[in-house]
């Protein structure tokens, strides 16, 4: 260790993150002590990395990691993620921001201040290329002055920001690439609660928790869409073609629109969605490039809803790997099932295939796989249920 050069212990600093750790290692000799000052470019303060923070007062715990960070130059990592119970004054975290700004390159940042400091203003114009956002409010986007040429990356969580902020943050992101949304108040102008945005940089949006009359996305670079856990009347993309993985996780929509051009879907997981699957079979079944396939968990009332395994081998002949679980009323279950899983010999590049179901029966032995490494994963589903309905004390169920 005493022949590593400064440099170099400072990269093993950086890769320890917690500051904490930080700090007792570089105490262990002068060099370190220097490497961490001159070259530590990671750092973490977490509250949840140190039980100690909890137990030191606000204004204490302001002055440790001011002094941390008073030591470093040229910080590329900063996060700080503290407790929602701690209030700290807003000059001091001021005072952190404006003394890492111009080297930083990405940022987490989970602070409550008293009063409530604008990220936008502090960080804006600056070499930043990933911002992580959460408990914080965003207001007032002004395009001419708080501009981000570098940010790539920009999430928000719990963050309180207008549907027009919303579009104008995303403006003022020239090149952004990655987009989450968790759980965002949303502030409206009218009764109708509608969120536009517009990127034409975007490849990567992911949306949780949100509830809303309208979505509509305009992005002709989106590559990877993901939805979970949302109510929606609409939500409708506008691109040109180059979605390849779309993900539909526990989500409610009356009307979903991903546009015409859907050759290249690579891959759609649907999971305990509510949504008329005829539609949205339709609008999937033009994606002739598909080659994962997984709607689990969906409830079918109607016979004519049904997955018609032998309809998908035929649109998607590139498939390689097919899941399908979904439940039935006890009077469309018997035929339909079979006429379900008619189709399984036709997956000729199938070589993962999951097969799910509230009843297992002798169905399930007519099957006739052709490739030796096809997986069916029955057995290992049926069991989930039983252990499920175990935890439960459903003695029905874990019978049948």
């Amino acid at each position: 260790m005493d022949y590593l050069p400064v440099e170099v212990i400072g990269n093993i600093l950086s890769h320890l993150g917690a500051a904490r750790d930080v700090i007792v290692a570089s105490a262990t000799c002068r060099k370190w002590r220097k490497a961490c000052q001159k070259h530590l470019h990671t750092i973490s303060f977490n509250s949840h990395d140190w039980p100690l923070y909890r137990d030191l007062s606000t204004s204490r715990l302001e002055i440790l990691i001011t002094q941390t960070l008073f030591q470093t130059t040229r910080l590329q990592g900063l996060s700080i993620l503290m407790d929602d119970d701690d209030e700290f004054s807003a000059s001091t975290v001021v005072a952190w921001l404006m003394y890492t700004r111009e080297s930083l390159q990405w940022l987490f940042y989970n602070v409550r201040t008293t009063p409530n400091i604008y990220i936008l203003d502090i960080c804006g114009r600056q070499k930043l290329e990933m911002l992580v956002l959460a408990h914080n409010s965003v207001s007032g986007v002004e395009p001419n002055y708080q501009r981000f040429l570098c940010l790539k990356s920009l999430s928000l969580s719990y963050i309180s920001i207008s549907a027009l902020d919303l579009n104008l943050l995303l403006m003022v992101c020239p090149k952004i690439e990655i987009l989450a949304l968790v759980n965002p108040e949303i502030a409206m102008s009218d009764a109708q609660v509608t969120v536009e945005l517009n990127s034409t940089t975007l490849k990567s949006i992911y949306i949780e928790a949100i509830s809303l009359d309208k979505f509509i996305l305009e992005a002709d670079s989106l590559e990877n869409l993901h939805l979970k856990d949302c109510a929606l009347e609409l939500f409708e993309l506008v691109r040109k073609g180059t979605l390849k993985y779309l993900k539909i996780d526990d989500v409610s929509i009356i009307h979903l629109d991903v546009g015409e051009a859907v050759d290249n879907l690579e891959t759609v997981d649907v999971s305990n969605f509510t949504i008329n699957w005829s539609k949205f079979y339709q609008m999937i079944s033009k994606s002739s490039a598909m080659r994962s396939l997984r709607i689990w968990d969906v409830v079918f009332d109607e016979e004519d809803e049904i997955v018609d395994i032998e309809t998908i081998a035929l649109c998607f002949p590139q498939l390689s790997h097919l899941a399908v679980s979904y439940d039935l009323r006890d009077d469309l279950r018997e035929g339909i099932l079979h006429y379900g899983l008619q189709g399984l010999s036709l997956l000729e590049n199938v070589n993962v295939l999951e097969l799910g179901s509230t009843v297992i029966n002798d169905i399930f032995t007519h099957l006739n796989l052709s490739r030796s490494e096809t997986y069916v994963d029955v057995e290992y589903w049926a069991q989930s249920k039983i252990a499920e309905a175990g935890r439960k004390g459903d003695l029905k169920t874990q019978h049948e």
